[in-house]
């Protein structure tokens, strides 16, 4: 209930955060809340679509969330923030930020696949700030629901990451966010809605902490990019109250004040953002008006400046050469493709995404760094659908020196497959130097492995473990540290199959080049001499004439109209490409095609560049 102080009003808030793995329907469950409480939606939202808050077309296509969310619903006179999550480690920076806003978390568990390990790393940040933990148990109407082993398993991993008997004796809502139905029993026919769920954040989550009436303190936690506003910070007031066109002190990263007029303050009423005359204590805001304003810095009082502790920003581990494409295609399809024009979108990629660092090269490249393959696949497939075209080179780690010995990032790697293909799964990370650190076998005959691998080892390996598991392993990462790392750099165990000459793709020579490996494209496809169009069954590369035509002639010969076969290519995503390149090829990025190519495009001129060890 709001309550009256010296004659200001103190709105009753909740800051509530979701954390689930991928694909444990978080999103979705964030969608039936805000029907549920009736809240407006915004005029491109169609009320009857699902994964309103998923509103990125890269979201929406591959399922996850990337990009941290607000909204807010209003259930009685009690205001509830909801921080829609990241729910992969390569944006576990974001996430970690993020949970500075809450005063307690939904922790959504699978039904059927239970805790994962983005599930663990998430949480075990949670834990760590002290944030009150709501399990809720998703996805009951699942035929092959599990729930008591579920249970048991969240149990395990609450004791495994240090609970206390208070926290480990977590309150429990089971629910079917895609129907829309909560309860606190497990039986799906007795729900009828999916009020279960605000009751228990109403009952279980703390009211944040603050006081309204001291001095102004505001943790900046995210970033965003307004075409009239600039650059908007987005973060929790812990103390005082904001209010528009307020002279504040912005307290930077090196304890440097400095004083600026808010331009704007917005608070999140459902979906939208509406701009308010003044905010309180534990609510979530964004403000406008400080252009160089980044995440973990603080807004305080002119009068009384305090700075509240700097968030840390995480540390990139793996870094890749951007440049312009210079291929025999370029230019025909990207509306953006100059070095100017790739540099500007680079470097202002830099003003919302901290974890991101663009460097230029002497040889008038980018050397773009980010916290994994999968942040960096995100950034380049925007600019790709954003129009722009571009050359990228193979994925390399990020070595650092500490006293005096250099370091290389590992990762933990969680594996679920079943046992037959286990045996495959373990040569094929021992091959590449990972450590098994668990191995335990459910009454499935499901096998989970844990090990710890060289990131640089595992660059490449998650087609090969597809290919290995026919498609039925689940494989998830987390970076674990900076170790020592004595091996050498695995190598593709394959060559390429690289096109002898430009022209048009044809069967006829098509059906000669499947016999050497994997063809990566189909017949009647323009190719230039020096494109990968495949891979090799050896390990060495290979020069093939895929645009070769059959001879024409008025003999007939014993053996014609016999139908040969041609095997379905490998359409190679740009995840795919990424992995699959060599340092001596580029994969090539327009916003039509995804092709790979050789860095010198000519076979004797590469032999021979080859030979003078350039």
């Amino acid at each position: 209930m709001p309550c009256k102080m010296r004659g200001y009003f103190f709105m009753d808030i909740r800051n509530i955060a979701i954390i689930a793995h991928v694909d444990h329907g978080k999103t979705t469950l964030v969608d039936a809340l805000l029907r549920q409480s009736e809240t407006k939606l915004n005029k491109e939202v169609d009320a009857s679509a699902s994964l309103i808050m998923d509103s990125n077309e890269l979201e929406r296509e591959r399922g996850i969330t990337i990009f941290s969310k607000n909204a807010s619903v209003m259930w009685g006179n009690t205001k509830i923030n909801i921080i829609d999550t990241p729910g992969h480690a390569d944006f576990g920076g974001e996430v970690e930020r993020v949970l500075t806003m809450a005063d307690g978390c939904l922790l959504l568990i699978d039904a059927k696949e239970g805790p994962m390990p983005q599930t663990r790393f998430v949480l075990k940040h949670a834990l760590s700030k002290g944030l009150k933990i709501i399990v809720v148990v998703n996805k009951i109407d699942r035929p092959d629901a599990r729930i008591t082993e579920v249970l048991d398993k969240t149990l395990d991993l609450f004791i495994d990451l240090g609970a206390d008997e208070e926290t480990a004796d977590f309150p429990i809502v089971y629910a079917s966010a895609k129907e829309g139905k909560a309860g606190l029993e497990s039986d799906l026919s007795k729900m009828t809605d999916i009020v279960p769920v605000f009751e228990s954040i109403l009952k279980h989550t703390p009211s944040p902490l603050g006081d309204p009436t001291s001095s102004l303190q505001m943790l900046v936690t995210t970033l965003s990019k307004d075409t009239h506003k600039g650059r908007v910070a987005t973060g929790k007031i812990y103390n005082g109250t904001l209010k528009k066109n307020q002279e504040v002190i912005w307290i930077n990263r090196k304890n440097e004040h400095k004083k600026h007029r808010l331009t704007s303050l917005i608070t999140f009423v459902g979906l939208e953002k509406l701009e308010v005359e003044e905010a309180q204590a534990g609510d979530i805001v964004a403000i406008s008006g400080i252009p160089d304003i980044t995440i973990g810095e603080t807004i305080t009082d002119v009068d009384n400046p305090s700075a509240l502790p700097l968030l840390a920003i995480e540390e990139p581990t793996v870094r890749m050469i951007f440049q312009v494409n210079d291929s025999p295609f370029a230019g025909r399809e990207g509306e953006f493709k100059t070095s100017r024009q790739i540099a500007e979108r680079l470097y202002k990629e830099l003003e919302t995404d901290t974890a991101l660092r663009v460097e230029d090269t002497e040889d008038g490249k980018w050397s773009v760094s980010g916290r994994g393959e999968l942040h960096l696949a995100i950034l380049i497939e925007r600019l790709r659908r954003e129009g722009y075209e571009l050359q990228v080179g193979r994925p390399q780690v990020i070595i650092k020196e500490i006293n005096g010995v250099k370091m290389a990032p590992f990762e933990r790697v969680f594996i679920e497959v079943p046992q037959e293909h286990s045996g495959a799964v373990m040569q094929k990370m021992g091959a590449r130097r990972a450590t098994l650190n668990d191995m335990k076998t459910d009454e499935n005959n499901i096998v989970y492995l844990n090990f710890f691998i060289p990131t640089s080892a595992f660059f490449g390996y998650r087609s090969e473990f597809i290919t290995d598991t026919r498609g039925l392993g689940i494989i998830n990462t987390t970076f674990y540290k900076y170790d020592e790392d004595k091996g050498e750099a695995i190598r593709r165990e394959h060559g390429s199959l690289v096109s002898h000459e430009t022209g048009m793709s044809n069967l006829y020579g098509m059906l000669n080049a499947q016999e050497r490996g994997t063809l990566f494209i189909e017949p009647a496809v323009p190719v230039y001499k020096g494109q990968v169009i495949g891979e090799n069954a050896r390990s060495e590369d290979m020069s093939v004439n895929v645009c070769k035509a059959k001879q024409l002639s008025n003999m007939r010969s014993k053996g014609d109209g016999k139908a040969d076969h041609f095997n379905t290519p490998r359409v190679m995503s740009l995840e795919d490409a990424l992995e699959y390149v060599s340092d001596d090829e580029l994969v090539e990025i327009t916003p039509q095609n995804i092709r790979i190519r050789k860095i010198i495009l000519d076979e004797m001129m590469a032999k021979k560049m080859k030979a003078q060890g350039k």
